[in-house]
């Protein structure tokens, strides 16, 4: 006789609304065995970015190339059917889809033919890089409007008698309809899809590359990512939630760098209330100091007016911006940052400064807009332009949906599958001990002040606008900027007073958080992985933000191995200081590897003649055995859903909850 199960009120009315998705014992049954099925499948693999800074095309080759794998797969799959040339122009296809097939239209002479051809060589590798997932997980990748034809193809690639027969005649009345390219286009983002099942990106999308609107596009079309903030990324996110001190720093920083594109193409945000301003009230003004630095094609595109404008409109947001943080650090003396306030430092008479006692001779002191009685004060003409510029922040469409998912998939820190991912430090001591910070009014260090940071960040974008919470989160946002051993920011100060105004460079430094020496001892990088909950010898941190200086002889591996750092290196003005593009990191069920890349060549080079960026990849740890969905976290939260519906079975048979067979 069987005992009737008993539960808790709680657990009742949890099984009764679990029982409306899964109304009969069949339907709870079927579902166990399937989540079964899938924790005994090999773990997916994880791709790691960081640092991209707006350089879109080199984004969308390590992108699109998963960092190599998909030039992997079609070795192993094709070393012996086809030449390192067909192979080449396979995987360039699988990057470049419409372009590429824009490209062999012009080239070739029996399209028939090579479309057929290449569907075969195409369906193989789908077929090949799915054979770890489930049918369902395969067909949720598929654009919507192919996923039955691509699903049969899938699964009758191969087949003899009857099913091979289909087969054929499925890519026969593809090529018969005209529709050949749009399916071939369609398959080439299954693949990349199911070759990397998850992207994390270690922060910072945005500043100095052209165009990070671009990569903003392309992860909110992803389907499965995560995103470590970045100071960069905090940056964009302070303006576009209304602080008047970050408009002005993401200005301050577009113009220095002629990078207005992103601004003005992408965001459509007009600098128009500016440029007049400054051409007005800078007409007259020493600019010699704020030259905008042009490279390449840029200086010879630009007259001397052009240059004149830009370092009027780079002087006037930048003196604005030096009146807005000092009004910000008066606002709030907790952030200890009062040794930043200069503007009230300057000895005009003497067109000199002193700074933790040394005085320096400032090379500009002409402000036409400073009081020297009341330096931090804007003028009645700057307020304006401010506030224009931030409602132009606040209303740009575009920028506001790529802030809310930076909000949305976006974190201070992320813990995934035993990894501790973020993107500056955890800030440190000289002694290895947690540095203690006593905003918000209490001690916090560590996991403790991450998780405080966190949602102090938020309060900025989802606080009632013009309330204090609101203000105090957008004052939190700008100190994550650029505040004293801010976690993302990870320095004693930005000295961008200094770097203005001052020629002597021994003025510019700018102190690493201790974080970046301690991170070499293993053992400290234990005591952080363990202050985030993680022990084993598998667990590691996964770092972004400092370029790693390769020609140098340093190494991106860490702590033993139990660091990783992988600046991406993707921002051109790095790669002499790295002596390469940097790194990315693969995390599959049998290793993790680190994947080193050289500049890349560009789109064109890789159409055209199908030219890849160069890796090297180093295998750095070896897993025992292959890694199962079930050992990870995603494994995890799926057993326990198996065990409510093992919870579920047993309500249903003991009679605690009923079946609904109308469902």
């Amino acid at each position: 006789m069987t005992t009737k199960k008993e539960f808790t009120p709680g657990q009742l009315r949890y099984l009764r609304l679990l029982a409306k998705q899964y109304p009969t014992v069949q339907a709870a049954s079927t579902e166990i065995i399937n989540l079964r099925a899938i924790l005994d499948l090999p773990k997916g693999t994880e791709h790691f970015m960081s640092d991209i800074h707006g350089e879109y095309e080199a984004f969308f080759h390590i992108f699109n190339s998963c960092s190599g794998e998909v030039k992997k797969k079609l070795e192993e799959l094709f070393a012996k059917t086809l030449t390192k040339r067909e192979r080449n122009e396979l995987a360039t296809l699988i990057y470049y889809p419409t372009a590429k097939l824009t490209l062999v239209a012009q080239e070739t002479e029996d399209m028939e033919d090579w479309y057929r051809i290449t569907l075969h060589r195409l369906v193989q590798t789908c077929r090949y890089v799915s054979g770890k997932y489930t049918r369902d997980k395969v067909r949720s990748v598929m654009p919507e409007e192919y996923a039955y034809i691509i699903d049969e193809l899938i699964y009758t690639c191969g087949s003899k008698g009857v099913q091979g027969e289909f087969y054929e005649n499925l890519i026969s009345t593809i090529l018969e309809i005209d529709q050949a390219a749009e399916v071939i286009e369609a398959i080439c983002t299954c693949i990349k899809k199911l070759t990397v099942d998850h992207m994390h990106i270690v922060g910072d999308i945005f500043d100095r590359g052209p165009r990070a609107d671009i990569v903003m596009d392309s992860l909110m079309a992803s389907n499965s990512v995560d995103i470590q903030w970045g100071n960069h990324d905090i940056l964009w996110m302070g303006a576009a939630s209304g602080s008047r001190a970050l408009v002005a720093t993401v200005l301050s920083n577009s113009i220095h760098y002629n990078n207005l594109d992103v601004i003005e193409t992408g965001y459509g945000i007009s600098l128009r209330p500016l440029s007049v301003f400054a051409n007005e009230v800078y007409r007259n003004s020493d600019v010699h100091r704020f030259a905008v630095k042009l490279t390449g094609d840029d200086a010879e595109q630009y007259t001397e007016k052009d240059k004149l404008l830009s370092a009027r409109m780079y002087k006037a947001i930048t003196v604005i911006l030096f009146k807005l943080e000092g009004q910000l650090i008066l606002r709030r003396p907790e952030y200890g940052m009062e040794d930043r306030l200069l503007l009230d430092k300057i000895d005009y008479e003497n067109q000199s400064i002193t700074i933790g006692g040394v005085t320096y001779h400032l090379d500009d002191c002409d402000f036409p807009t400073v009081d020297p009685a009341d330096p931090y004060a804007l003028t009645e003409e700057e307020a304006h332009v401010i506030g224009q510029l931030t409602e132009s922040f606040r209303h740009s469409e575009k920028l506001q949906r790529h802030i809310r998912f930076l909000y949305s998939k976006g974190s201070l820190y992320k813990v995934y599958n035993g990894n501790l991912l973020f993107h500056g430090c955890i800030p440190m001591t000289e002694d290895k001990e947690l540095m203690t910070f006593t905003i918000g009014g209490k001690e916090r260090s560590g996991r403790e002040f991450m998780d405080y940071a966190d949602q102090a960040a938020r309060q900025a974008y989802y606080a009632k606008r013009g309330t204090e919470q609101w203000q105090f989160g957008l004052d939190f946002l700008w100190w994550l900027w650029c505040g004293r051993n801010s976690p993302i920011f990870g320095r004693d100060r930005m000295t961008t007073f200094e770097r203005r105004l001052i020629k002597d460079e021994s003025s510019w430094t700018e102190p690493k958080n201790p974080y970046y020496t301690h991170y070499n001892d293993a053992a400290v990088c234990d005591m952080l992985l363990r202050e985030f909950g993680l022990t084993g010898p598998h667990c590691h941190i996964v770092n972004g933000h400092v370029p790693v200086k390769t020609k140098k002889g340093e190494s991106p591996i860490k702590g033993g191995g139990k660091l990783i750092v992988i600046d991406g290196g993707f921002c051109k003005a790095y790669q002499s200081t790295s002596g390469i593009a940097g790194y990315t990191l693969i995390f599959n069920s049998r290793d993790m590897r680190i994947m080193s890349h050289q500049p890349f060549d560009g789109r064109r080079e890789a159409l055209h003649h199908d030219h890849d960026i160069t890796s090297k990849v180093q295998i750095f740890e070896k897993l025992d055995s292959q890694m199962k969905v079930a050992q990870t976290d995603q494994g995890r939260e799926l057993q326990a859903r198996v065990d409510d519906l093992l919870m579920l079975l047993d309500a249903y048979r003991s009679g605690a909850v009923a079946e609904d067979h109308k469902k």
